[in-house]
């Protein structure tokens, strides 16, 4: 991934593209007081068509709702433009289109982790908060939104990764639950591979490639080891016996065979197509797999379960997308009255129901008819509630890049964790020094 970078906001009062007036080392308030907010949504002028831009749709729902939209909304029209998968290429397509001040992005689903960053370069408009139902979503998810105290960035859907495993095949091989250790994980692969169909058969894989799924897969390990990247306040921290312990976790997998060597190019489609193909007896992945495993060959043969870690339990990194409108958009009334739509309850339990998108809506994971029907979602709520954001830095791109580089030598043997993690500290340490 190859990016520029526009200046950095400076801890300073400026005018956004929306007219506001941001106090840039502003407060930690809830969002933006009502005259604020009133202010905001009057600055939400022009009306017409628009468009949706989010990475490929390998749910096929999305079109669905839009089409409802656009049936009630004739002259207001919105065109789905479909980003590659994987999330380095979204962000770097959608910082050109905000570098060259284009109007042809109108609303972007946009990863959680890059609030600040496309706030801080005033990419995206700070939001009315008090126009979005946010007190009925959870916490930790409308927190990812806001940059200096103010919403940018409205929940469109939540995430946190989890186990998927062949219950089949442990039941068979005696195992009775699923692993919340590395080293039960790893002792339960033996076991099932005893077995003649799985002799083949890999332990399990998650996300990779030098890409930012590599990012969240590393950054799990090392929470789930115990150690942090950065710490409460930002300042990078990962040069600890705590974070070896979580890539050494991933670079003697590799090592040992427990995750095989074609992993180091998987992205989650890979991952998933491996499971459900019978090639993996465990993987982390985001719920999404869930609805599309369902429909495969393994339909009925797999569970999920929360991912292992060192001592106990892991812990997921904190995913999910949230909606932003482009700073240079064209009918931002209608982007507004779309985001709306694109983030009610009904529609969120849609793509729950259709696509396992988790929810941002606490009662949807409290509900005794959708828990029933997708046995996996208390399980996604304690992976949510309890998932570490990643770095939440001006610059991630720069922080993400410098992770995946790092982790990757350790992973493909250039360099000794000990050596990754101490380069990565020094990195990070430049990277977050201006914040």
């Amino acid at each position: 991934m190859k990016t520029s970078t526009a200046r950095v906001m400076q801890c300073s009062a400026a005018l956004t593209a929306a007219g506001l007036l941001l106090t840039a080392c502003g407060s930690s308030g809830t969002g933006g007081s009502g005259s604020a907010a009133s202010a905001a949504a009057a600055s939400f002028k022009g009306r017409g068509p628009i468009t949706y831009v989010a990475g490929k749709d390998t749910t096929g729902t999305v079109q669905t709702i839009l089409n409802r939209w656009n049936k009630q909304h004739p002259k207001q029209k919105v065109t789905f433009i479909q980003l590659p998968t994987d999330a380095d290429s979204q962000r770097q397509q959608m910082i050109q289109n905000a570098e060259t001040k284009s109007d042809a992005y109108t609303v972007l689903a946009t990863d959680v982790v890059w609030t600040s960053e496309f706030a801080a370069h005033q990419w995206i408009e700070p939001l009315p908060a008090t126009q979005f139902p946010l007190q009925k979503m959870l916490k930790p998810v409308v927190e990812t939104g806001k940059y200096r105290g103010k919403l940018y960035a409205v929940p469109f859907n939540s995430n946190g990764e989890l186990l998927f495993y062949r219950t089949d095949l442990l039941k068979k091989a005696g195992i009775t639950r699923p692993p919340s250790t590395w080293a039960e994980m790893t002792a339960d692969c033996a076991k099932v591979k005893k077995l003649p169909e799985a002799k083949s058969m890999s332990c399990y894989a998650g996300q990779f490639q030098q890409y930012e799924g590599l990012t969240v897969n590393f950054a799990e390990a090392v929470n789930s080891a115990g150690g942090v990247i950065t710490d409460a306040n930002g300042k990078p921290d990962v040069d600890t016996p705590q974070a070896k312990k979580g890539l050494d976790f991933l670079v003697n997998a590799f090592k040992d065979g427990t995750i095989p060597k074609a992993a180091i190019t998987y992205q989650e489609e890979d991952g998933r197509q491996a499971f459900q193909s019978g090639k993996l007896i465990f993987l982390n992945n985001w719920p999404y797999v869930y609805s599309l495993a369902e429909k495969s060959k393994i339909a009925g043969k797999f569970a999920v379960a929360p991912l292992p870690g060192l001592n106990g339990p892991g812990v997921s990194s904190l995913g999910g997308s949230n909606l932003a409108l482009s700073s240079f958009a064209k009918n931002k009334a209608t982007a507004l009255d779309f985001m709306k739509f694109l983030t009610n309850e009904e529609n969120s339990t849609y793509f729950l129901k259709k696509a396992s998108l988790p929810s941002p809506y606490a009662s949807l994971y409290d509900s005794a008819a959708l828990d029933k029907q997708y046995p996996y979602l208390s399980d996604l709520k304690a992976s949510i509630t309890h998932a570490v954001p990643r770095p939440r830095v001006v610059q991630y791109g720069q922080v993400t890049q410098a992770i995946q580089k790092e982790v990757y030598a350790a992973l493909t043997g250039k360099k000794s964790s000990a050596q990754a993690l101490k380069d990565l500290q020094a990195d990070l340490q430049k990277l977050t020094a201006q914040q």
